[in-house]
């Protein structure tokens, strides 16, 4: 294995091990009447479908592209950084942050809809 391959196994390994810590080494958050909290919040809202219907605004097929373009993101940005391209990895990233936050939105919208609608939903926020 050449230096430049031993290289990424250092950023490598740290995002593993920052995948397993992140939830151990922080508290539960003071509040979730946040953009972020909201999404994660819809996101179950959506995973919770089957059980509680959600409206048909909500079900079009948008989450499947939007995840499509971030997945796309991903492999462009995974190629760029092999092919040490800066315009690849910037567009692949742009790319998938885009994708993700779109989706992410939508998660928030879903969660606003539905915790009107919803008293499990409501008693989430604090």
């Amino acid at each position: 294995m050449a230096l430049k391959d031993k290289q990424a196994l250092v950023p490598g390994l740290a995002s593993l091990l920052w995948l397993f810590f992140n939830p151990i080494l922080f508290k539960k958050p003071k509040s979730t009447k946040n953009w972020a909290s909201k999404a994660v919040l819809g996101e179950r809202v959506y995973l919770n479908r089957d059980m509680v219907p959600i409206p048909d605004r909500h079900t079009i097929p948008l989450h499947g592209f939007l995840n499509g373009i971030s997945f796309t993101g991903l492999l462009l940005a995974v190629w760029a950084t092999v092919y040490f391209s800066v315009w690849g990895a910037i567009l692949g990233v742009s790319l998938a942050y885009l994708g993700k936050s779109w989706f992410l939105d939508r998660m928030v919208w879903l969660y606003e809809d539905m915790k009107e609608a919803n008293e499990l939903y409501r008693s989430w926020e604090y």
